[in-house]
């Protein structure tokens, strides 16, 4: 197993304890606990503050364990098998509604997430202050971009979801009211814009660590969303020096040794040797507090464990002849793992027998039992998404190049072993970036947001329950328009 790089990290007596941490650990406790007064005082503590905006993606409420289920759910990229918990199923027909807590842990893990970036970036004044001699302009800058694009990271988290939004700018200011959307996406571009100019490229960066090749990934993308194409693809031609990972190594996407790799532009670090520790305390859910760095991804997923969903007909369907994809991201019968040869029995639940398993983020490559804590790190951006959503920018711009975007899909087919014949038309053109893009993500938690952004969710989710003009958005929980002077039950989104 590959050794896990460390931080630099210091302890702040009788103030807060900071984990241990490394490129699978970044984690401090809530910095609203903090004063700014015997605070950003060192080197090690700016850092330490910086590396705390990560934490809140480790939780249950994120990438611990809701996250996964909920947008998989929903994309009908996974269904449930009959022992999926109950407040996991309604996101498979769509009966969710504002009182259950995956929605408001989502909501309040990001919020946390927002405010302790916003403690640091309340602090920029006090951080500058130090001298250059202890921490340069440039690692200065660099803190204070991290900060920019983990705040951006999390409002584009929401505003996926919820659409409107209370716009914290600063940590100082408690109970705003929602926001358009578009001054959310405004916020978020000049979060990523500073990032990009200030972070430092992966080169160059601690692995764990937002870069400057991640910043412009996530701007093109949120260009994207907003539909600026010829913005969008100047962003992802800022990308560069990575690959996909070659043919025959698509799974190396979905390891722990291979982390890091070629094809990986930024990643949710996780580390079972810290154990789920704090993962089950209430506060735990959403604050980032604690021990907690875990996913529960493997054991919730593996067909030899929990097996709480399984593969849907219609994705397993939509892969060709001969995509080595399909033997990457599924197991079925027949399919090799650490214990042999798995066999129909291996699928069996209380529904009968399924066609097949989850392969990726699964342990089975290295192990017979998905132990509770798995510590293979989410690939939230790859190379190959930017080089599909460059294909889709040619695609839909003005005076765009459909032979480019065939280039784009090509380079992604040919690793998956398979030619490519599409009519440079924008309707075929299109077509194939939706396959690919189903069949490339699948269990990545893109489908369900590519369909919505597309406009083609009532098709697609047809006879799931899915209500075109309301479940585009989740509802804002209870607890916010319970607690929010400024944002009342009467203010949710519509249908709720």
């Amino acid at each position: 197993m590959m050794r896990k790089i460390k931080f630099t990290i210091a302890i702040l007596s009788g103030i807060l304890l900071i984990n241990s941490c490394d490129t699978k650990d970044l984690e401090l406790t809530n910095p609203n606990e903090l004063s700014p007064e015997t605070f950003f005082s060192t080197p090690a503590q700016v850092e330490s503050a910086a590396n705390a905006t990560y934490a809140n993606l480790q939780t249950i409420g994120l990438y611990a364990r809701n996250y996964f289920f909920a947008m998989d759910l929903m994309a009908h990229d996974a269904l449930g098998n009959p022992q999926l918990e109950g407040n996991k199923a309604p996101f498979s027909n769509f009966s969710f509604n504002s009182g259950i807590d995956i929605i408001q842990l989502y909501w309040e893990s990001c919020f946390n997430g927002i405010s302790r970036c916003n403690f640091v970036l309340d602090n920029e004044e006090r951080i500058n202050t130090l001298p250059e001699s202890i921490l340069s302009t440039q690692r200065k800058n660099k803190y204070l971009a991290e900060a920019h694009f983990m705040r951006a990271y999390y409002y584009f988290l929401l505003v996926k979801r919820f659409g409107d939004l209370p716009i914290y700018r600063t940590g100082t200011i408690e109970g705003a009211a929602r926001s358009p959307k578009a001054e959310v996406y405004a916020l978020i571009e000049e979060d990523l814009t500073f990032a990009a100019a200030n972070l430092l490229s992966k080169s160059d960066e601690q692995a764990g660590r937002a870069t400057k090749e991640a910043a412009y990934a996530h701007l093109g993308k949120v260009l994207l969303y907003q539909e600026k194409y010829d913005a969008a693809l100047a962003a992802f031609n800022q990308v560069t020096g990575f690959s996909l990972e070659p043919a025959g190594s698509f799974y190396n996407n979905f390891k722990e040794e291979t982390e890091h790799g070629v094809e990986s532009i930024f990643e949710i670090e996780f580390d079972e040797d810290f154990g789920t520790g704090n993962m089950w305390d209430a506060s735990s859910g959403s604050q980032g507090t604690g021990f907690a760095e875990s996913t529960l991804r493997g054991q919730e997923y593996g067909n030899k464990s929990w097996f709480n969903v399984y593969p849907s007909d219609d994705l397993l369907d939509e892969y060709e002849p001969g995509d080595t994809r399909f033997g990457d991201t599924f197991y079925v019968p027949g399919s090799t793992w650490a214990g042999g040869t798995m066999v129909a029995s291996d699928f069996t639940t209380a529904a009968g027998i399924r066609r097949a398993g989850w392969k990726k983020y699964q342990n089975y490559y290295r192990r017979v039992d998905e132990a509770m804590q798995s510590s293979i790190n989410f690939r939230v951006m790859r190379y190959a998404d930017v080089l599909l959503m460059k294909a889709e920018c040619e695609n839909k711009r003005p005076g765009g190049s459909q032979a480019a975007a065939i280039a784009y899909i090509t380079e992604v087919r040919t690793r998956a072993g398979l030619t490519t014949n599409i009519s440079p038309n924008a309707a075929d053109v299109f077509a194939a970036i939706v396959h690919e893009r189903k069949v490339e993500f699948a269990g990545e938690q893109l489908r369900f947001d590519d369909i919505i952004r597309w406009g083609i969710a009532s098709t697609e989710l047809q006879g799931t329950g899915f209500q075109v003009g309301k479940h585009e958005l989740w509802p804002i929980p209870d607890r916010e328009t319970s607690s929010n002077p400024n944002i009342t039950p009467a203010d949710n989104n519509p249908g709720y």
